[in-house]
């Protein structure tokens, strides 16, 4: 080793977090619209780097069966390095038997287009999850949200 090289940088690692991980996710979401995690219907995809969370990525499956893909957040000082496209990835990778929907944040439309994601008419998203955006009635540009989709077995 080369004085003052600290050897390899650590590689990030991704998983699903298990029911007694979901605290740490609720943690980091803690400034990202107070999300939580619920682990009776949630399925949380988690980056790692040096034993700590630095993206997170959540698909949570409504009463009607119908998957939601939300939470996405990566912390401000973790951004940019391709952090929320790893969890993403294993969230789709898990969950590609079922279609997945998602109101995404409009400047993120293009990285879940590379998962398979396609823009759709908001009344083609199933109730539960159309429901949680009635503040909008029906400005999905205003909210700057765009209804998505992405269909099982992509």
């Amino acid at each position: 080793m080369v004085p003052g090289d600290s050897g390899p940088a650590p590689r990030p690692e991704v998983h699903e977090l298990t029911r007694t991980e979901f605290a740490l996710a609720d943690e980091v979401w803690r400034d990202y619209h107070g999300a939580t995690g619920d682990p009776a219907r949630d399925r949380i995809f988690a980056v790692f780097l040096d034993g700590r969370i630095v993206s997170l990525a959540r698909c949570r499956r409504h009463p009607d069966g119908s998957m939601e893909v939300d939470g996405v957040f990566t912390p401000e000082a973790c951004r940019g390095r391709g952090y929320a496209r790893m969890a993403v990835g294993a969230l789709v990778t898990a969950c590609h038997n079922d279609d997945l929907f998602m109101y995404a944040v409009e400047s993120l439309t293009g990285l879940y287009a590379e998962f398979g994601f396609v823009s759709i008419p908001e009344r083609d998203l199933p109730f539960p999850i159309r429901e949680r955006y009635t503040w909008a009635a029906g400005n999905m540009e205003g909210a700057e949200v765009r209804p998505m989709r992405r269909r099982a077995g992509l």
